[in-house]
Order: structure tokens, then C-alpha cells, then sequence
């Protein structure tokens, strides 16, 4: 299939009354919404005009299951909200979750010397960065790490929770 002139002009008025682009090609006949849509690029053929069958169109409301009737609509641009009647009878609220135990600032702790920067971290220091890294003041934790782990001994504590913990305050949050 050659895009004739025809077919260009007929394309191109077809967009401007904002037909899709598979309205398009049924319409041409011969070419794919996918050829409609590369064609419309080449041309640089840009927004459209709304149709007021497509503007018009306003989505179904679904019907809630505990009052039988449809939601009332509204604007799009207003958040979702859960009114009573859409909780389960069941709902129960998340447990609240434990906050971590607050570590003691690091900053005091590593000294000037041992701060490392990108360019001398090794194998054996620390990579614990420290700070905002857009900041001037920004460094990494710099202190000796065995071999094949990333942190010193202070942020391995940070970094890596045993299981049995994590676990038991999962079963503490549940019961709470």
C-alpha cells in the first residue's frame, strides 16, 4: 500500500476530527493502526480536536456491594477517599510498625583520618556513605571491613539483622 495524496488528505483530516488511529486505518482500509500512527509522526501531525462523542463519555460507576447502589461520581482532580460503606466487615488497621533503634551518630565516631572518599575506598574499608552526597561534607565510613564485607563492624550491626530478629518483631507487630 502507497500512501497516495488522497489518502494523506484524508488521513490528515480523519486525525483533526479526532478519530483514533484503528478508526483511521479501518477507514483507509489496507493499512494497520501502527502504519496510521507512523504516518501521523512523519507528518508531524500533532494534537487533535476532541470529538464530543469521545469528551462526552463518562465511565460507568460501579455499583458498591454494600449499599447495591452506584458510587457518586467525582472530578477526577479530587482524591480517592474509603468511606465506611467500602471496608470489609473483617478490616482490621495495620499494626504498627516498630521504628528501628536509633544508632548513635557516626560522625563522631569516625575519625578525620579514617573518612574515605570514592577514590581511596579498597576492598577492606568500609562503604558506608555518610551525609548528602551533593554536599561537600559527604565521605564514607572509611574504617577496616573484613574481607568480602562491604561494612565495618558498627554498620555490619546497621546493615544486617538476623532473621530470628526480624522475626520476632513480625509475630510482636501481628500480636500488637
Amino acid at each position: 500500500m502507497s500512501w497516495t495524496n488522497e489518502r494523506v488528505e484524508l488521513l490528515k483530516k480523519l486525525w483533526s476530527e479526532g478519530l483514533s488511529a484503528s478508526q483511521i486505518a479501518g477507514e483507509l482500509g489496507g493499512v494497520t493502526r501502527n502504519a496510521v500512527i507512523g504516518k501521523v509522526h512523519r507528518l508531524g501531525l500533532s494534537g487533535r480536536a476532541k470529538t464530543t462523542s469521545s469528551a462526552s463519555k463518562a465511565r460507568r460507576a460501579r455499583p458498591n456491594p454494600a449499599t447495591g447502589s452506584a458510587a457518586p461520581k467525582r472530578p477526577a482532580s479530587q482524591p480517592q477517599s474509603i468511606g465506611a460503606t467500602a471496608l470489609k466487615a473483617d478490616y482490621t488497621p495495620a499494626p504498627a510498625v516498630e521504628a528501628r533503634p536509633q544508632v548513635e551518630p557516626i560522625a563522631e565516631l569516625v575519625p578525620i583520618s579514617q573518612r574515605a572518599t570514592i577514590l581511596t575506598l579498597t576492598e577492606r574499608t568500609c562503604k558506608w556513605p555518610i551525609g548528602d552526597p551533593s554536599t561537600d561534607d559527604f565521605y564514607f565510613c572509611g574504617r577496616q571491613s573484613d574481607p568480602n564485607v562491604p561494612y565495618c563492624v558498627h554498620h555490619c550491626k546497621i546493615a544486617y539483622q538476623p532473621v530470628s530478629d526480624r522475626r520476632s518483631r513480625k509475630v510482636v507487630a501481628q500480636a500488637g
